[in-house]
């Protein structure tokens, strides 16, 4: 099978997406000699183009692309190819209303935005089908051609009644009889037994609480049509052009797909990131997303979109600060990115993104967003020998499921304020301040590469995961586990208990007796065996333990004197349970007690606050997050690859500056 590698070749690809159809072909020129100029590489071409190339059903029109890809082609930049199945023109949603969405509510979703189609209608699915054989036929062995790009940012859902055949259809296969089903769903209770097929229907609204099974399965359903549309042109593009590989773009930490199934239909996985700069905590996101994204390659991936600047989607749209493009670029190169890429080229001036920021600005090339994007065109092509193809060392796993993520975030749970992604996001930011690179990981995947494997929250587990959590610990892996983790089955049935007894043995629990959330203004005070004390929030369990020690114990509320954090030895490993959040400085602390007791050391210690430390391909990159200039103290020689000095000692980082250091007796065959 074809993978990143097959398309970068020993560089990082380095471009965009660019839409040549918004402008005058006398423009292209331009916009090719300043490519050149930038150190552009690839360009990705033809995502929202369907209506120029299909302007009416069956009437295509190919010559202004072919003159495009032979100009780009001409100026040695390669083409990504896009099917553009994401936005279907006005006349398919015309001509076949039954193409379109339909919300819960019934509503029809109209064409004239994007993404209106509907996963499961044929009609979209046979036109979807009939362009992108058109086109893989013409370009399928041209030249510039270096990758396949499949639709875009999949996320649409739709309720509308080809839908519900297709999901009655999805349903009869996963669970076979009706009796299977109602058993899964729980139908007995509020009278919802269902006695033949064509009664199921999507869930769309209804008077209260929806069944939380049906829901499960109906978040399940919807990843895989859409990833049955995606697979559907995945295999006609592969078919015209072999050994060419082939992506689609995911959205950053997206609830609707299930990135691990999608990642093994994709040669490689590419991800659109978007971090607000305003945010403080705008590098994590990035950090935490570029993580999964490695994670659901398993190796090198592509950053498909991030902005240069403002976006167009946010209520207030700032502008990157200066040097934050080429910080946050770099941060994905050093967590496994063979390819950074913007939305888009050239800032469009019509349209509802106009306003969204772009490598060549409204300004044009005499602006400082410009003369940035130069600039890191010579970083990456520095960088590109040295980094392409390598490896990122990782030795701890965070555990993701979007089962669980689905299920845990269903009406009538002990408390809405739990949230699935904040919480994610809240242990990779303890990790990641403490400059332990983290893996994400499917709770049932193999994990003995990992010293520390960690669990936020897994309210659902299914049978082969727990097996293999149990597993793990025996065999000598240290495991810390959060709360409210392995309540149910696959099914989301509660388990026996209402935690699995495998947990509990592994955790040297007896019993989970109450779940005890938090009020959102609600702190409570825990206290160390040693004396110390934190705060904690969101979350409290009634633990009783059998053979853990307690770590912290309440110290206040219905819950004092109780465990709150215990720590059990089971077989030759380690288990840690959490019973509620640690405020950010001792939930980092707890997880660096964890990784050091399991023999982890950080990427580089002793930094100043704000700077990030991570290993790829025996490099050290170093990342200035923080407000001003900094001086980090180094063991040892090196050499900066961005600048080719060398150096000993001391490394000085502006305010978003960065370092690319290879240790002196490092050479560069030994990587």
């Amino acid at each position: 099978m074809p993978d990143l590698n097959d398309a970068t070749r020993g560089r990082i690809l380095y471009g965009g997406d660019y839409n040549p159809e918004q402008w005058p072909e006398e423009t292209w020129q331009e916009d090719v000699r300043l490519m050149r100029q930038a150190g552009v590489t690839s360009v990705t071409v033809g995502v929202f183009s369907w209506a120029r190339l299909e302007p009416a059903p069956g009437a295509y029109d190919f010559d202004w692309l072919d003159r495009l890809l032979d100009l780009l082609h001409a100026h040695g930049i390669g083409v990504v190819l896009a099917t553009p199945t994401a936005s279907p023109p006005p006349w398919l949603g015309h001509r076949h209303p039954e193409t379109l969405p339909q919300a819960e509510n019934g509503t029809t979703v109209w064409y004239g935005s994007r993404n209106q189609f509907c996963a499961s209608s044929p009609e979209y699915r046979r036109r979807a089908a009939a362009i992108t054989e058109r086109l893989a036929a013409r370009y399928g062995a041209h030249p510039a051609l270096t990758m396949w790009h499949v639709n875009n940012e999949y996320g649409t859902h739709c309720w509308c009644d080809e839908t519900a055949a297709h999901f009655r259809r999805w349903l009869q296969h996963r669970h076979g009889t009706l009796e299977e089903l109602n058993s899964a769903w729980g139908t007995a209770f509020w009278s919802q037994h269902y006695a033949e097929w064509d009664e199921i229907l999507p869930p769309r609204q209804a008077q209260y609480i929806r069944n939380p099974a049906q829901l499960l399965d109906f978040a399940r359903f919807t990843s895989d049509a859409l990833l049955e549309c995606y697979t559907a042109e995945h295999a006609i593009v592969a078919r015209h052009s072999p050994g060419t590989p082939v992506t689609t773009n995911h959205m950053p930490f997206w609830r609707g797909q299930d990135g691990w199934a999608w990642a093994q239909q994709q040669d490689a996985v590419a991800l659109d990131i978007y971090p607000d700069p305003d945010h403080a905590l705008g590098a994590q996101h990035g950090a935490l997303v570029q993580d999964l994204a490695r994670s659901m390659a398993g190796g090198p991936w592509m950053l498909m979109e991030q902005a240069t600047g403002a976006v167009n989607w946010r209520p207030v749209n700032r502008p990157k600060p200066h040097g934050l493009t080429r910080l946050w670029s770099l941060q994905a190169v050093a967590r496994g990115a063979d390819a950074i890429c913007f939305f888009q080229w050239r800032q469009s001036r019509q349209g509802a993104e106009k306003f969204h920021s772009a490598m060549l600005p409204h300004s044009g090339p005499g602006h400082r967003t410009f003369r940035e994007v130069t600039a890191l065109g010579a970083d990456l092509d520095r960088l590109g020998p040295a980094v392409s193809g390598t490896p990122v060392a990782a030795e701890v796993a965070l555990l993701h499921d979007w089962d669980a993520w689905w299920a845990s975030e269903q009406p009538g749970r002990p408390s809405e304020l739990l949230d699935y992604q904040e919480n994610v996001t809240a242990w990779h930011r303890a990790l990641w301040e403490a400059n332990h690179t983290t893996d994400l990981a499917h709770p049932a995947a193999d994990l003995t590469p990992y010293r520390l494997v960690v669990i936020p929250s897994l309210y659902l587990l299914t049978d082969a995961a727990l097996d293999n959590l149990a597993a793990y610990v025996r065999t000598g892996g240290t495991l810390v586990a959060g709360y409210f983790t392995g309540v149910a089955d696959h099914q989301d049935r509660i388990r026996p208990g209402g935690v699995d007894a495998r947990l509990h043995e592994v955790l040297g629990l007896a019993a989970v007796h109450q779940w005890w959330p938090l009020n959102a203004d609600e702190t409570l005070h825990c206290t160390t065996a040693d004396g110390d004390t934190f705060e904690s929030t969101l979350w409290a369990e009634e633990l009783e333990t059998a053979g853990a020690e307690t770590v912290a114990r309440y110290r206040d509320g219905e819950l004092a004197g109780l465990p709150a954090v215990t720590r059990h030895a089971h077989g030759e490993g380690t288990a840690w349970y959490l019973s509620t959040r640690p405020a950010p400085d001792a939930l980092r602390a707890l997880l660096t007690r964890a990784a050091r007791e399991a023999g982890i050391r950080p990427a580089a210690e002793h930094l100043p606050a704000g700077v990030e430390a991570v290993r790829r391909g025996g490099l050290l990159f170093l990342l200035n997050h923080g407000p001003q200039q900094v001086s980090c103290d180094l063991p040892g020689q090196w050499e900066d690859l961005l600048t080719g000095k060398p150096g000993t000692g001391t490394v000085t980082l502006e305010r978003h500056g960065a370092a690319v250091l290879r240790p002196a007796d490092l050479h560069p065959a030994e990587q």
